[in-house]
């Protein structure tokens, strides 16, 4: 897939936009991705944080605004952009779209550098995100028919995901509103195929290095751990409620130890909320081994639940379904053979390591998930 070339923020037409945010001073690049690159852009008056959408799907892009400016009302931590002098939030210059939000001083935190207490406030902090969701959303989801397959990382590329985190499906769940579908899981024929097709990559890479030797030794061991657990593919999820879709460290600034801003709603959508909430702990919370800090995954999970109203049984059926997964995802192999992108390789070691883990360790994931 190639990448967008590269544009130039038109700062100059953009401001005259806006009441009096003063002139420009610099303009940096601070984030690169598909769907969209930021910028931190400062002024006589300040700084801002000046978004480009790279889809350029200004219904989309106005929903995503709408629901921060509600969210923001009820206390969620969030950054709505700025209105222009015409009260809309996506300024089209040159057939392409770019928000202005205010700029947050804040610094990402991984689970490692949070507390027990403060991975019990990030599990409610999602909760509320998911039940203020649901307060602002103009559409409740009713039920209806359809049925969505769910989409593994790998696809979640192909569609234009932003950067290397793994992340779970349902971006354009929401573009359809006010209709609960089925989602379906991944197929293991299919994915025995593209381990097939991946190791071939693998294999051939010249010159090889490293990586190329884990990840032979992780395709097979994959394909080993599938054939023995093909039998535990989940039935389709029906419970579908809105989400940000992206939930993630790079995605949640601190300010001190509380969170300042959840930022990039790119992917609000619908989707099982509660697989969202095991997906945000197993990015916050894997270790460079690949092991989950389950200590600190029980005080989220706990805190989850009671923020969002999700019983046991919810969050179990989420822990199979992610796992499940995981078990048939290989988004950054694919990015690094079948794209030529390497920007996630750092995190194969570790994503990679949590699969064959989780497996080993399923029964007390699902614990610390549930009790």
């Amino acid at each position: 897939m190639p990448r967008s070339s590269v544009i130039a923020p038109p700062v100059v037409a953009l401001l005259r936009r806006y009441e009096d945010p003063g002139e420009p001073l610099s303009c940096e690049r601070v984030t690169e991705g598909l769907l969209n690159r930021g910028y931190r852009l400062a002024t006589t008056h300040g700084a801002y944080f000046l978004k480009h959408h790279l889809d350029g799907d200004h219904e989309a892009i106005t929903r995503q605004h709408r629901a921060t400016q509600r969210l923001q009302t009820l206390g969620v931590p969030v950054a709505p952009p700025v209105e222009d002098l015409q009260g809309d939030t996506v300024a089209v210059i040159g057939g392409h779209c770019y928000a202005l939000h205010p700029w947050v001083d804040g610094r990402h935190r991984d689970g490692a550098q949070l507390t027990t207490l403060q991975s019990r406030r990030l599990g409610s902090l999602l909760g509320l995100v998911h039940t203020c969701l649901e307060r602002v959303m103009n559409q409740r989801v009713e039920p209806g028919r359809g049925r969505i397959r769910q989409r593994t990382y790998a696809h979640e590329f192909e569609k234009g995901s932003a950067h290397g985190f793994a992340r779970g499906s349902g971006d354009e769940f929401g573009k359809v509103l006010g209709r609960e579908r089925e989602y379906e899981s991944a197929y293991p024929e299919e994915t025995f195929a593209l381990i097939d097709e991946l190791l071939a990559l693998a294999r051939t890479a010249s010159p090889r290095d490293a990586f190329d030797t884990l990840a032979e030794h992780r395709l097979l061991e994959r394909r080993a751990l599938l054939t023995r657990h093909a039998h535990r593919r989940p039935p389709p999820a029906s419970a579908g409620g809105w989400v940000h879709g992206d939930f993630h460290p790079l995605n949640l600034l601190y300010r001190g130890g509380e969170p300042a801003a959840i930022v990039d709603w790119d992917r609000l959508g619908v989707q099982p909320r509660a697989e969202e909430a095991v997906r945000a702990a197993a990015i916050f919370f894997v270790q460079p081994a690949g092991e989950l800090e389950l200590t600190k995954v029980r005080a989220y999970a706990r805190a989850y639940r009671r923020a969002a109203g999700a019983d046991a049984a919810e969050l179990a059926a989420a822990v199979h379904r992610v796992w499940w997964e995981r078990l048939n995802d290989f988004w950054i192999l694919r990015w690094r053979y079948q794209l030529h992108d390497r920007r996630a390789d750092p995190q194969f070691a570790a994503v990679s390591a949590l699969v064959e883990w989780w497996t080993r360790e399923y029964d007390a994931v699902r614990e610390a998930f549930t009790a």
